[in-house]
């Protein structure tokens, strides 16, 4: 099945965090990424939205849960911006916060025409 959407991350944000992971954590970051790439509609269970253009690509890997923040760009664009590991009920302020952050840092770098340099393709 082709692609519907195309991702990609933003800065090194989620670069840094996906590579601090565990090889079994990496392989279902990138399996749910592939979903999120292919699957129309993206089940909730995948992707929610958060809040203000701000969605997590949900991902669990045994009893670990992880969340990485992205927004969508252009329609079929999705943009990472930063990952962590959830250990409470609730996603953190401060982690929404900083999603809220970085997506500021994307538009002002886009509206620039500086993104080209501070973007790349998910794994």
């Amino acid at each position: 099945m082709p692609a519907s959407r195309e991702v990609y991350f933003f800065k090194s944000y989620f670069l840094e965090f996906y590579h601090e992971q565990q090889p079994d954590v990496r392989a279902k970051i990138k399996r749910n990424l592939k979903i999120v790439r292919e699957i129309d509609p993206i089940h909730e269970q995948f992707l929610k939205h958060i809040r203000e253009g701000i969605y997590e690509v949900r991902v669990s890997s045994g009893r670990k849960i992880f969340r990485i923040f992205c927004c969508f760009d252009e329609g079929n664009i999705i943009v990472l911006f930063h990952g962590f590991q959830k250990k409470t009920e609730q996603t953190p302020t401060r982690e929404i916060d900083r999603a809220l952050r970085i997506q500021r840092e994307y538009r002002e770098a886009k509206a620039k025409g500086e993104i080209a340099d501070l973007i790349g393709r998910a794994p």
